[in-house]
């Protein structure tokens, strides 16, 4: 798979709108980039497999792991004045939700453009106007005028998502790429640019991908997609907020163009030690960027995936995004092909010694 195909499946996957509960979307667009790599199926989640054409059975199993769902809303109520209540889907900060697009999908299953909105400046008082914003106080409006109009003829509903309205676009001069969902719409792409890659390749392992569902709700996919594949080891593809512009230099542990990031600890996992040697030592020895993190928060769907099938060694390749868990994110192409290139490496050198190893 050349750059500019795999540029063309990182802007499907990532314009595809797909809140956690609401995947299907961003399935029927990693379905073309799948075809000739081997089995494909969706289970009752929505999780999607692709079990690599090559596999032969009796070996050890790989899963490459990543999440297909994305942060953003649920329609609570509609209000007299035709605007819509939304609760958050996903972690976010309030005051960076207001004045951004939406697309809020109706009854019929189509999405209809909408404005995040908050109260005007200039109807505050001066309390409103210091005072933190909450989420009860952001509305989304699709322009109706009054509860029956957004119902009746916008086709608005209860319960349904809304998604951030954001278009994916690359820079070749600076080699950058700005869009929505990133994390994890990255690290889905990193699984089908890595089976692409070693398409037609002799390995000693079984590889399966697995695009989990509704990990920005607690990693409830990947609980299903680790007893569904019941690997042996893991790969998991991550896109992780990046660091370089917030916090003090001697923190900086995952900043964009220094290529992935692999972490050592969250809050749900230390990172199988013997592993994570073995991919930094890896990397080291053939030249690829990568960074360190130690995180003291947050999670991925490692957490579920290393608690399987008696212990299951993972390490995350974190795909570095500024600005996550918000419309917009801006991600260097130089670190998700770095991702790509390491995760083949380490495919091509995996055995069952190996594995036993850590």
């Amino acid at each position: 798979m050349d750059k500019k195909t795999t540029l063309e499946m990182i802007a499907a996957i990532s314009n595809a709108n797909g809140v956690s509960g609401f995947e299907d979307d961003v399935v029927a667009a990693m379905e073309p980039y799948a075809e000739g790599l081997g089995e494909t199926a969706v289970d009752r989640m929505r999780n999607f497999y692709i079990r690599r054409a090559e596999n032969t059975g009796g070996r050890p199993m790989v899963q490459l792991d990543a999440h297909s769902d994305e942060v953003g809303f649920m329609v609570q109520a509609v209000c007299p004045n035709g605007t819509l209540r939304i609760i958050p889907i996903g972690g976010w900060v309030s005051s960076n939700i207001p004045a951004h697009k939406v697309w809020v999908r109706n009854r019929e299953g189509t999405y209809i453009p909408g404005i995040t909105a908050s109260k005007p400046p200039h109807f505050m008082s001066p309390q409103e106007r210091g005072a933190p914003l909450e989420i009860k106080d952001i509305a989304v409006d699709v322009g109706a005028t009054s509860r029956e109009e957004a119902i009746e003829v916008f086709g608005v509903r209860i319960g349904e998502p809304v998604a951030p309205d954001v278009t994916f676009t690359y820079s070749e001069k600076t080699g950058l790429m700005v869009g929505k969902s990133f994390d994890c719409r990255l690290g889905c792409a990193a699984i089908l640019k890595t089976l692409h890659e070693l398409k037609g390749e002799a390995l000693a392992v079984d590889v399966t991908g697995a695009c989990a569902v509704q990990e920005e709700v607690g990693t409830r996919g990947a609980a299903v997609t680790a007893r569904t594949v019941r690997p042996d080891i893991a790969i998991v593809f991550e896109g992780c907020p990046a660091d370089d512009t917030c916090v003090e230099p001697c923190m900086v542990q995952t900043a964009i163009r220094r290529g992935p990031m692999l972490r050592h600890i969250d809050a749900r996992m230390i990172t199988n030690p013997r592993y994570q040697r073995y991919a930094l030592d890896l990397a080291a020895e053939l030249g690829i960027p990568v960074q360190e993190a130690v995180r003291s928060g947050g999670s991925t769907n490692g957490a579920p995936i290393h608690l399987s099938n008696g212990g299951v060694p993972v390490i995350v390749i974190g795909v570095p995004v500024r600005y996550a868990h918000t419309h917009y994110g801006i991600s260097a192409y130089a670190d998700f092909d770095g991702a790509v290139q390491l995760a083949c490496q380490l495919l091509r050198r995996m055995d069952a010694e190996l594995i036993a190893s850590f």
